[in-house]
């Protein structure tokens, strides 16, 4: 974890959510949540919240909104950004330090990233259904198994030589490590199939989770910049991502997915 937590601390800036394809990831993760959240005013936990892009959304919405991170950087970032948080504190996924049923709402938008082990995503999910109130709405993304290898293939570095390797563990096991000194290969992580995440959530104890494709294939299409620029074609790009988002022939196809469950 200090590897992930260096990682962070040196590149904290989430700015990536308002650039390029990182634009489809935010605003479909908002539709995502709002979907199922009730109205304001509720108390959520942002676990993995980075420097706050979404705590900044949902506390402008009026909801009560506690920021917790490994990233010392993303803490102080949102502390002197994010004025609007209730809280903004260092804390890990798989100890949170709030009372059972406290939270009507989690989101867990980056901590299964990166626990490599099965048994600490499941600590993590645990451990959010703990604090969550009856009916209270976890909100988990992960890192679809095959990101890395569409992305490589999109962007133009599946070949090269120091990459090679990182994807071949990538596909084979999910266990993302980058020994190279290239931070465009990310960090030690670990990447789900789809069906995976839906298991994970039922073996922590959530009942029919609702695991959905974030960016979808909406990412690929080739003139994204120009078209996301065009609010008609942009909204038009959205509507096709929804109508497939479920479906499991093309879930392998988007970047993230989003598991979504109700305690």
């Amino acid at each position: 974890m200090q590897e992930v937590t260096d990682y962070y601390n040196q590149t904290p800036d989430e700015g990536r959510l308002r650039a390029g394809w990182g634009r489809l990831e935010f605003e479909r993760t908002k539709e995502l949540i709002s979907r199922h959240l009730p109205p304001a005013p509720l108390r959520i936990l942002d676990v993995g919240g980075g420097c706050g892009i979404y705590g900044d959304w949902l506390s402008a919405l009026g909801y009560e909104v506690h920021l917790i991170d490994l990233a010392p950087e993303h803490i102080h970032m949102a502390r002197r950004d994010s004025p609007g948080l209730a809280s903004a504190e260092v804390g890990d996924a798989r100890k949170l330090l709030h009372e059972g049923e406290s939270a009507d709402a989690v989101l867990l938008l980056g901590p299964l990233y990166h626990l490599t082990e099965r048994e600490d995503r499941l600590l993590a999910l645990r451990e959010a259904r703990r604090v969550l109130r009856p009916g209270g709405w976890l909100f988990a993304a992960a890192i679809c198994r095959f990101a890395p290898l569409l992305d490589s293939l999109v962007s133009g570095f599946v070949d090269h030589p120091d990459f090679e390797p990182i994807l071949d563990g990538d596909l084979r096991h999910g266990q993302h490590r980058n020994p190279t000194r290239h931070s465009n290969f990310f960090t030690t992580a670990y990447f789900h199939r789809p069906e995976e995440l839906a298991g994970e959530l039922v073996e922590a104890g959530f009942e029919a989770p609702e695991v959905v494709g974030v960016e979808g294939c909406g990412w690929l299409v080739k003139d994204f910049g120009e078209r996301w620029e065009d609010a008609a074609r942009r909204e038009k790009l959205l509507g096709w991502v929804r109508r497939v988002e479920r479906e499991p022939a093309l879930l392998g196809l988007s970047l993230h997915l989003m598991g979504s469950a109700r305690k």
